[in-house]
């Protein structure tokens, strides 16, 4: 079961209902492990075994995932600006509520072109600029 298939849950009534397109398969049950567990078994009846992701639909939950994304991207806009100005690692997730290992991982992330960043958390003190990707 490498495979993953991602079917999309709406809520009708008091149940979920899920429709895998690709083999023609749906799903229902009061709960999202519910409605899992039944689109596997449909896939099981043609053949088809893969573990199955419910992504559940509503209005509301659009408008959360909306705002997720836009928090990741104002995040990310905030760490690189800081690190920029050649704010330590730590005070940028102090000033952003964000972790460390989340900071590191921004940091890390390719930019769309290079920039230069000088590393303050350096064991030696010395604030050389990096060219970072």
């Amino acid at each position: 079961m490498s495979e993953v298939i991602e079917c999309r849950a709406t809520r009708r009534g008091r149940l979920w209902v899920a429709h895998e397109p690709e083999h023609g398969v749906y799903g229902s049950g009061r709960t999202l492990r519910l409605v899992r567990e039944s689109v596997e078994d449909g896939l099981a009846l043609v053949g088809v075994t893969a573990e199955v992701k419910i992504i559940p639909v509503t209005p509301e939950l659009e408008t959360l995932r909306a705002a997720e994304d836009a928090r990741t991207t104002a995040l990310a806009k905030a760490v690189e600006a800081l690190a920029l100005r050649r704010a330590s690692r730590s005070d940028i997730a102090l000033a952003t509520g964000a972790s460390v290992k989340q900071v590191k991982l921004i940091l890390a992330r390719p930019a769309e072109g290079p920039r230069v960043h000088a590393d303050p958390d350096s064991a030696t003190g010395v604030r050389s600029p990096a060219v970072l990707p």
